[in-house]
């Protein structure tokens, strides 16, 4: 008998529903799948969808969105970074970016995006920082330095938020 292996390889952890690997569900789910996965780095593939509640009368996803896409996609790495030491994610908040820059106003019903996430910085103290872009074939649609935060008590953070 072939004894379990306890830590997935990369490629086990790549091949996972997206469901088995962020919190989000029902519409709130943007992203597809994993495309790649390193230490530093993630992509992920997205489908625009015309008949989706963000659609606009042609079908396409306004660009704004596409923040939520890029919080995604680093959701999914912190995921997978926690996944593959045997754990599971903290829940984060999303902390804004100064720049998010959309290269345009909507992404195409029917797209398929790749999101690309690098990270530049990731604190003991739970504070990240990551390079996203949005691709959608060889065009760059979005790009943004997003900043996040995995407070090490998610409930006396958010408690905390309110009674401020």
């Amino acid at each position: 008998m072939r004894a379990m292996n306890p830590t997935p390889t990369l490629q086990e952890l790549i091949d996972q529903p997206i469901e088995a690997i962020i919190p989000h569900r029902g519409t709130m789910l943007l992203l597809d799948a994993v495309s790649s996965f390193s230490e530093e780095t993630l992509s992920a593939r997205a489908t625009v969808r015309a008949d989706a509640w963000y659609a606009n009368a042609e079908g396409a996803m306004p660009a704004w969105i596409g923040i939520e896409l890029m919080a995604q996609a680093i959701a999914a790495h912190v995921a997978l970074l926690a996944m593959r030491g045997g754990g599971r994610a903290r829940p984060g908040v999303l902390l804004g970016s100064r720049s998010y820059k959309a290269l345009q106003a909507s992404f195409a019903g029917g797209a398929q995006l790749l999101i690309h996430a690098t990270e530049l910085l990731r604190s003991e103290e739970g504070h990240g920082a990551y390079e996203c872009t949005i691709h959608d074939g060889d065009v760059c649609c979005a790009e943004a330095v997003i900043k996040v935060f995995q407070p090490a008590d998610f409930q006396s953070f958010i408690e905390g938020s309110f009674s401020s």
